[in-house]
């Protein structure tokens, strides 16, 4: 049951369902993201009906004000919600009121008004070059069983070795492995061919050939102990064990690693579009933070090597 059941009527409940059918088929939101979606409006719709005094109708939403959106935005944050989180509040209402604008239900100018909140820059957190190399080479350390430890090796090499998602990495399947490319299949559902590198291939063959489990080519490539579906979890621990064995620090994660393949390559002098396809990343702006990355290590550097640093 959402939080919109009790607080709008059947109508603006059929268009929430509606509009949830459509992120899911046709936007092909992450399941994730589209229940965050869902549970956005819901509040927002429970906060109105409270704040109006009734169950929300059409009617309703046409008398929807500026100050209406305003003030439960103000309780969201009072809520201790951050600016980051406010923001998606705010562009999933904004996705629902355009759909509604769509289908030729309602207009409102109501969210014109409204300013995103700003959002703290936060530059990703990439490992050394040695720290990443050291962090997969004693992947084996941590693991007696052989199959196991080259299951967990290949996966990070794929975080590093090929920017990889950990989601990314654990939906692949055996098919998906091609001579010298990888099918990744990203956000949204699109589709990436990502060259392998030789050592990443080698840890993917390895794991391939120690494996207990026989797998066809529509098989999630990797299998946990008792041979379902790998959890990111188990990777996560493991990532949690190399940091404590390696002394790095809380930020040394699975997605760090992916920080890294693209902090590494572009100070290598990669080309940042290049990079972009690679990580799958729909927009440049998305990648450019990598820039910023790069130019503060160099400073880091900089003022630690000059003379007069």
């Amino acid at each position: 049951m959402t939080d919109s059941a009790f607080a709008t009527d059947a109508f603006i409940q059929a268009q929430i369902a509606a509009w949830m059918r459509e992120l899911g088929s046709v936007k092909r939101l992450a399941p994730k993201t589209l229940e965050a979606y869902g549970r956005d409006v819901g509040q927002f719709m429970s906060f109105l009906s409270g704040h109006m005094g009734g169950a929300i109708t059409l009617q309703s939403l046409k008398e929807l004000r500026a100050a209406d959106i305003r003030s439960f935005m103000a309780q969201r944050r009072e809520e201790s919600l951050g600016s980051r989180s406010l923001a998606r509040v705010l562009s999933s209402l904004k996705n629902f009121f355009g759909f509604l604008e769509r289908e030729n239900i309602l207009a409102t100018e109501a969210f014109n008004a409204i300013r995103t909140p700003k959002i703290p820059k936060s530059l990703p957190k990439a490992l050394t070059v040695v720290e990443a190399k050291q962090t997969i080479t004693r992947v084996d350390e941590m693991e007696e069983e052989p199959w196991i430890a080259a299951r967990d090796m290949a996966v990070i090499s794929l975080c590093y070795g090929a920017g990889l998602r950990i989601a990314e990495a654990l939906a692949l399947t055996k098919g998906d492995l091609e001579a010298e490319v990888l099918r990744v299949t990203g956000k949204g559902g699109k589709i990436r061919m990502v060259p392998l590198i030789a050592p990443v291939r080698q840890s993917i063959e390895t794991y391939l050939t120690l494996s207990p489990y026989k797998l066809w080519d529509d098989d999630p490539l990797f299998r946990g102990k008792k041979g379902g579906v790998l959890s990111p979890r188990i990777i996560q621990l493991r990532m949690q064990q190399l940091r404590s064995a390696l002394g790095l620090p809380p930020s040394a994660t699975p997605h760090a690693l992916r920080h890294s393949f693209a902090t590494h390559l572009l100070g290598k002098g990669g080309d940042l579009r290049a990079i972009q396809e690679l990580l799958g990343h729909a927009s440049l702006s998305t990648t450019q933070i990598y820039t910023a990355v790069d130019t503060e290590r160099l400073m880091e550097s900089y003022a630690k090597a000059h003379p007069r640093g």
